[in-house]
């Protein structure tokens, strides 16, 4: 028995809306499928379960419930009381319209370039001499990164090092919001990032809701300015680079005025210095300190979910279907 029939049947055999754990768990009651050389059974049933509904299958609908997703066979639903399920979405969607904060998207963030390698720091504003002046908000970026560049072996890291330290690693700032909506919002924040990244190698816009509309107007955006844009996901890790940064030198005059206003951004472009400097017997301890000052991210996947309900911020619980 294949996996869709799998599934079909069990949904055949019990009428009702049940999650894809549930749905996962009747299967394995009834030894329908065997999973001894299967690393993740669940992330696969839920990919097969969001496959019926992206391929439009007339056989196979879901509605959201307090758990998340919960599917049923068509022909069963007349029959099955569905307005509870949607009682609890109706219910779920009032408490999620609590806005979450742009400052709750930030470890989000801290964890998708985590797993790109990237170490971030929030840059506060508020602690910067002059907060109180709206201008700051076209100097500072939000989160500013750092991309490293280790060499497998230590004397080609070394001479790297002693040739030119710039290459060793990238500089990388950005600006991040929650929604980007209307030409006019893109246009404004793009500058922004455009204005706030001005001293780093590259410049990112990083927005959690971007309509669709804007693709093109985005993408000529990116070609004239050479800012990246990244959509950011619940699950960090599903994130998109929808256009790539173009990289440009290091601006030390911005950097320098940055660091004389803000003395987060100073001690970040301090620590970077002794990484770079570091004798190798220290380089481990030294990126240990640095780590520890850089932003927390997600340790675990469990974290993540939670994290977003306790924010308010929408979560997608479907699995991808690879195909």
């Amino acid at each position: 028995m294949t996996i869709k029939e799998a599934i079909l049947k069990v949904l055949e055999d019990n009428k009702g809306s049940f999650t894809y754990l549930e749905v996962l768990k009747m299967i394995d009651t009834k030894g329908y499928i065997d999973w001894t050389n299967a690393k993740t059974p669940s992330d696969t049933i839920g990919a097969q379960l969001g496959h019926f509904i992206r391929q439009n299958d007339s056989r196979v609908k879901r509605v959201k419930g307090k758990k998340g997703f919960e599917y049923y066979l068509s022909k069963y639903e007349d029959e099955l009381n569905l307005s509870e399920v949607v009682a609890k979405e109706s219910t779920s969607k009032k408490e999620t319209s609590k806005k979450y904060q742009e400052r709750d998207l930030h470890k989000l963030l801290s964890s998708y370039l985590k797993s790109q390698n990237i170490n971030s720091k929030t840059i506060f504003h508020e602690k910067s001499s002059n907060s109180k002046d709206d201008h700051q908000k076209w100097i500072h970026p939000d989160m500013i990164g750092i991309n490293f560049l280790n060499l497998k072996n230590k004397s080609s890291n070394a001479l790297l090092k002693v040739i030119n330290k710039a290459d060793a690693f990238d500089l990388i700032s950005y600006e991040l919001k929650r929604e980007i909506k209307s030409d006019y919002e893109l246009k404004k924040c793009f500058f922004q990032a455009v204005s706030n990244s001005s001293w780093a190698n590259y410049g990112y816009l990083v927005a959690f809701e971007i309509s669709r509309n804007l693709m093109d107007e985005m993408e000529r955006l990116n070609q004239s300015f050479g800012i990246g844009i990244i959509e950011l996901s619940g699950n960090p890790y599903e994130s998109k680079v929808l256009f790539q940064p173009k990289f440009k030198e290091l601006d030390f005059k911005t950097m320098d005025k940055l660091c004389e206003i803000n003395t987060e951004f100073e001690k970040f472009i301090s620590q970077t210095e002794t990484m770079l400097i570091a004798p190798e017997k220290y380089v481990k301890g030294t990126r240990k300190e640095f780590e520890e000052f850089c932003d927390d991210y997600f340790k675990a996947d469990s974290e993540i979910e939670k994290y977003c309900k306790t924010k308010n911020i929408p979560y997608e619980e479907e699995k991808n279907c690879v195909e």
